[in-house]
């Protein structure tokens, strides 16, 4: 027998189970009704007899009509109870085929399946249809956006693995000399490849809420200015200006990751901003610490800005090659901030640019 048959099947099993329940309970609710006629019948003949003489026997056994009338109700019941059991069957069964249908195409590969809630006055019925496509909705974006994943970090590994590649084969085939320069490109590559697999590592941490923090009171005024040191060779020599105003300002949070965040979102302006003046803040207020960065162009639009803090987006590619970015930098902030209870958000700055911030909870974590 093959498994559709042997399906259907079930299915006709279930109808039919609804049906002879639905009977079974009219039968016996006939019956309840019918023996109670009789037991109401005798109590009324009983303490209000009918005038003219009648025997005890003729007052509790009912007369051949009666039981005429009896079957008939009876027939009567069983027939409307079998029609209603039915209907109610179709009705029932309708939404759960479609959800079996669903689940047996989402197992066979098809993810775009979904079911079809059919009557909505079965609420818990369609609320498992709901909840069933929203589920199958979310494994095609989950797939989706692993295949996206898969398809990005391959991208992103293979530049620097085919330049080690080529040289090292060019090395041991005596077309480049072994010198310091040769040695030099290859540890930049070797670094490329660390930053980017540092990266994934901690965006998909965060993701699983895995990302550990060492949490202790930080003066975030200090871990900007060490992260500026980091960069400020860098950026001067991109022909970027800094200026810093900063508050001092005591957090809970992890100094470590705090600066590790600022230098991305420093060397996020290196590769995209214009040249001019670079804004570090730092800012406190009732409930909130914010942490900011803002060049002077050439910003982003309102398309972009809403997908900037998303895994492998890039808004200039030329300048990214150019640059060595992955389009992990901004991930990698928004992670740490959410690992600390914050946000990381975008907004135009004062003069056209783009302003990045990391806004942290001001009081003591929980």
């Amino acid at each position: 027998m093959s498994d559709a048959t042997r399906q259907r099947g079930q299915r006709g099993r279930l109808g039919r189970q609804i049906v002879l329940s639905m009977g079974l309970v009219s039968v016996i609710t006939m019956l309840i009704a019918s023996v109670g006629a009789i037991v109401i019948y005798g109590l009324l003949f009983t303490f209000r007899p009918p005038p003219g003489p009648m025997s005890p026997k003729e007052l509790l056994i009912p007369e051949p009509s009666d039981y005429l009338v009896f079957a008939i109700l009876l027939l009567f019941g069983l027939v409307v109870a079998i029609i209603m059991a039915s209907r109610l069957a179709r009705r029932i069964l309708a939404p759960l085929n479609s959800l079996a249908e669903g689940a047996r195409s989402i197992a066979a590969g098809d993810l775009a399946a979904r079911a079809v809630p059919g009557d909505r006055s079965l609420g818990e019925t369609a609320l498992l249809v709901d909840d069933f496509n929203v589920m199958a909705a979310r494994l095609q974006r989950m797939t989706a956006e692993m295949s996206a994943w898969n398809a990005a970090i391959a991208h992103e590994l293979r530049t620097p693995l085919t330049i080690l590649r080529g040289r090292l084969q060019g090395m041991k085939d005596g077309v480049f000399a072994l010198d310091e320069a040769q040695i030099r490109g290859l540890l930049f590559q070797v670094e490329s490849l660390t930053r980017l697999v540092d990266d994934l590592h901690i965006v998909t941490l965060q993701d699983i809420g895995r990302l550990e923090m060492r949490v202790e009171p930080t003066r975030i005024d200090v871990e900007i200015r060490r992260a500026v040191d980091s960069m400020s060779d860098a950026l001067n020599e991109a022909g970027f200006a800094l200026n810093l105003a900063l508050e001092p300002i005591t957090v809970d949070c992890d100094g470590t990751r705090i600066r590790q965040a600022l230098v991305a979102l420093l060397d996020n302006a290196r590769r995209y901003a214009v040249p001019g003046a670079l804004h570090i803040r730092a800012l406190a207020g009732n409930s909130e610490v914010s942490l900011s960065v803002e060049d002077e162009g050439p910003g982003l639009t309102p398309e972009f800005a809403a997908l900037v803090f998303e895994p492998f987006t890039r808004a200039d590619a030329s300048r990214s090659r150019k640059f060595g970015g992955s389009g992990l930098g901004l991930s990698v902030v928004r992670a740490i901030a959410c690992a600390h209870g914050g946000t990381a958000r975008y907004r135009p700055g004062e003069k056209g640019g783009s302003c990045f911030e990391i806004v942290l909870p001001a009081g003591p974590r929980r």
